[in-house]
């Protein structure tokens, strides 16, 4: 959960808007990349057993993973994986109508839709923005998860660029150190435009067990971030995978 500082000029600055994202090499230049990887997260209730469900993400080769729900046990949740939004709409969408997806109860409150982004000192731009977190949430040593929305308050962007940068290394730094002890592994998704309730962003907060990710959290509580610039966080989806593709 490392603070997010994006160096891309501001668009009065520029004449062309730069939507592409941005690194920095070990030499301190500027690279960019125009690509990113969207996850979307549909959660569904009345699954009282997954096997048909697995059977059909296999035959159709989906590229996601399957989560059973800890808090509902009919409920199960799928995470599917594109640098092409055009999937979601076109792919996915019949797949997800047909049974036996199909025949499930969806529950559009726990829907989250994603982008991953850089920061803007990423040296690997590739790794950052699409294979480290394709390779994190199909990775079977982490099978835990939890997922959610929030959305800062205002307060936060009236803030100094350097006030910003406190307060965000203060809450990454909690993250980093889980990290680190291989308890819980962050994915962070930009979702402004992209969430039907105003949200700015999606965590996924992943690992080997799900007590060090309730502790994450827990320990995000007290920072400046959450206690005092977050307008809303959640709902949580919290879930166990069932099923995930080859990480290949």
């Amino acid at each position: 959960m490392k603070a997010r500082i994006d160096e891309r000029p501001e668009a009065a600055d520029v004449e062309t808007p730069d939507v592409a994202e941005h690194g920095r090499t070990a030499d301190g230049e500027t690279t960019s990349l125009d690509r990113r990887l969207f996850m979307q997260l549909h959660a569904f209730g009345g699954a009282r057993e997954t096997g048909a469900l697995i059977a059909a993400l296999e035959s159709e080769g989906v590229v996601g993973v399957l989560y059973e729900d800890a808090n509902d046990p009919t409920g199960v949740a799928l995470l599917t994986l594109s640098e092409d939004p055009e999937a979601f709409v076109s792919g996915y969408r019949s797949f997800l109508q047909a049974p036996p997806f199909g025949e499930l109860a969806p529950k559009p409150e726990l829907t989250m839709l994603g982008r991953t982004y850089a920061l803007g000192y990423e040296q690997d731009l590739a790794e950052t923005l699409v294979d480290r977190p394709r390779r994190r949430v199909l990775d079977p040593a982490l099978p835990w998860a939890i997922w959610y929305p929030l959305r800062r308050a205002g307060s936060f962007e009236q803030l100094s660029r350097g006030e910003q940068n406190t307060i965000l290394m203060e809450h990454g730094g909690i993250g980093m150190a889980f990290g680190r002890a291989g308890l819980g592994y962050d994915i962070r998704l930009a979702c402004h435009g992209l969430d039907r309730d105003d949200n700015d962003f999606v965590v996924g907060l992943l690992g080997p067990d799900l007590h060090p990710l309730s502790v994450i959290v827990q320990r995000m509580r007290k920072t400046k971030q959450t206690s005092l610039h977050l307008e809303r966080l959640g709902p949580f989806f919290v879930g166990r995978v069932a099923w995930q593709a080859p990480a290949a």
